[in-house]
């Protein structure tokens, strides 16, 4: 099965917004430890455990997992969290300001990654992805959901809208950005039943966040004994349809080693852009356009030949444009996963994100860039290939802490 059911560990309804945390990848090391001084139940004692030994320096260390493990069993003792007692569906649903979104939460079948079912678009980095094999391993738990999408399907938008519709959510909190996420629990044994065989019919599941958490449940259970009712053959998900998920531009910023020549920059950039003043910022709003913050000013760069189209599905994106055109062949940029004078700011931060990362470090070029659409991202997944990294920001994010799977 691609998809299946599972036993939760989640907080117990008054405690939910208490306990629940950002993703852990989300926030600095800083903004972790104010979580933690703030609430010391936070569910990022669990995610960055770091945070809760004082004077650590180590992230990665042995101690720092245990830590961890520690931290979760607190919460337990506490009884501020309670495990389900027999295998559920969730319907999980985020509501901001403009825009509602309602999913499924459920665990993914490690053998349908691995076939590729469960589809992937980015490559991950080894020391992420061994942290989130520490964490899952020391834990005996997975805490953190990877963000999934699938193909809309009329019969499980029915079912989900109807419990959303009719019943009482058990669990809600407020997120980031204003966000709300509620929980319903679908434990209705015909309705499990329907859901599960409903997802058999889909060819692909797709992961849209959460690379390094899929992989790392996948290397985790490759090294427990294979058995089809263990449940680390399974991986916690949380998936939404096609149609209500939300890509954001993910941006670039290069802080290059020297002086950026202004004069040699744009000599080489006129030979495959069209380069305007922008009056104020510039956010891009078709593909093959950018903008570039340099030297204290906007400028929009309009790609001279975008009217040849580019069939090739990665190829085509506008991230690898810019990373071909310019960051690699002007900046010698060749892996933006390795090199550290490339940073990525997620366009929920704003055209601010960028100006201020430009502003606060010498020798520094900020680009803007239309967000990749989802139609891209099942392409490239579904021709098995890869984007390039931080290619996609989805907005609003997940909360740690209010759906968590164990291994038995």
């Amino acid at each position: 099965m691609i998809a299946s059911p599972f036993k939760a560990l989640r907080p117990k309804k008054e405690y939910a917004q208490r306990v629940v945390a950002p993703p852990y990848d989300v926030v600095s090391t800083e903004e972790a430890s104010q979580l933690y001084q703030d609430n010391n139940d936070s569910f990022i004692s669990v995610s960055r455990p770091e945070v809760t030994i004082t004077g650590n320096n180590d992230p990665y260390s042995e101690a720092v997992y245990k830590r961890g493990k520690e931290n979760l069993d607190l919460l337990i003792d506490k009884e501020l969290l309670e495990r389900e007692d027999k295998p559920c569906y969730y319907a999980y649903q985020i509501n901001t300001s403009n825009h509602i979104q309602t999913g499924l939460s459920l665990v993914g079948s490690v053998e349908a990654y691995l076939g590729n079912r469960i589809k992937k678009h980015e490559l991950t980095r080894p020391e992420k992805e061994n942290d989130r094999i520490n964490n899952i391993d020391f834990l005996n738990a997975q805490t953190g959901p990877v963000l999934g999408v699938y193909r809309d399907d009329p019969a499980i938008h029915t079912i989900i809208h109807k419990v959303v519709k009719e019943e009482v959510p058990i669990l809600s909190a407020k997120g980031p950005n204003k966000s709300q996420h509620s929980i319903w629990k679908i434990d209705n044994h015909e309705l499990i039943k329907t859901i599960t065989n409903q997802f058999e019919k889909h060819e692909a599941i797709y992961i849209a966040d959460g690379h390094h958490r899929s992989a790392a449940a996948a290397n985790v259970c490759s090294q427990r004994s294979a058995s089809q009712t263990d449940t680390h053959n399974y991986f916690l998900m949380t998936i939404f349809p096609e149609s209500e998920m939300l890509i954001h531009d993910y941006n670039r910023v290069v802080h290059d080693d020297k002086a950026i020549n202004k004069k040699d920059l744009f000599s080489y950039l006129n030979k495959h852009f069209k380069i305007s003043i922008a009056d104020n910022t510039y956010k891009p709003n078709e593909p093959y356009d950018y903008g570039m913050y340099f030297d204290k000013q906007w400028f929009r760069l309009t790609y001279k030949d975008k009217t040849n189209k580019i069939s090739d599905p990665v190829e085509s994106l506008d991230v690898s444009l810019l990373q071909n055109k310019i960051l690699n062949a002007y900046f010698q940029i060749l892996d933006p996963r390795l090199d550290p004078r490339i940073s990525f700011i997620g366009g929920v931060r704003g055209l601010q994100g960028i100006e201020d990362a430009v502003d606060k470090t010498p020798n520094s070029v900020g680009f803007s860039l239309f967000a990749t659409s989802m139609s891209q991202l099942m392409a490239v997944a579904d021709a098995n290939q890869l984007m390039p990294p931080k290619s996609t920001w989805f907005e609003p994010k997940l909360l740690d802490g209010l759906l968590s799977h164990v291994l038995d």
